[in-house]
């Protein structure tokens, strides 16, 4: 994925064969970038990252201009939640990792460095690759369930 690339499904951002990694802080992405380039993931169309002004304002105008489509799927869901955690400071890291071990790889770095959410984006399923203890578990998605529900703990998943 370019700089300039911004992969979508129905006007909404949904980067197959990536890695999506949400992070609390600026510090914990750029650790987290450092290492990954050690684990060979490295160059310009492999890793970018999103400050979370970034992230809202992507969003936004994707929101603006999304097909109905979109919500056939949890594509706008995730979108969303992506927003909101944005809206709370979190930054991104979008990672090329077109297999399973890739990301897992890069899922295993992510969690050395405080990253909330790793998910990986297939051509029909994002897979969440970082679990909590007090997650729920995943369920099918639809736009009528809204957001993913709020952990045991409050923390909010997927938002």
């Amino acid at each position: 994925m370019s700089q300039h690339e911004v992969p979508e499904a129905y006007g909404v951002f949904k980067p197959v064969g990536h890695v999506v990694i949400s992070f609390p802080s600026d510090a914990d992405l750029r650790f987290a970038q450092a290492a990954l380039v050690e684990a060979g993931f490295h160059g310009p169309d492999t890793v970018r990252s999103y400050t979370p002004a970034a992230m809202i304002e992507q969003i936004d105008a994707q929101l603006a201009d999304a097909s109905p489509l979109a919500s056939l799927g949890q594509e706008l869901n995730l979108v969303k939640a992506h927003r909101a955690l944005a809206e709370r400071g979190y930054h991104w890291l979008v990672v090329r990792a077109p297999s399973d071990d890739q990301a897992r790889r890069v899922a295993s770095v992510a969690r050395r460095f405080n990253a909330e959410r790793a998910q990986k984006y297939g051509r029909l399923i994002v897979e969440e690759l970082i679990e909590h203890g007090d997650d729920l578990p995943q369920v099918a998605e639809s736009p009528a369930r809204g957001l993913d529900a709020q952990t045991a703990s409050g923390r909010e998943r997927d938002r």
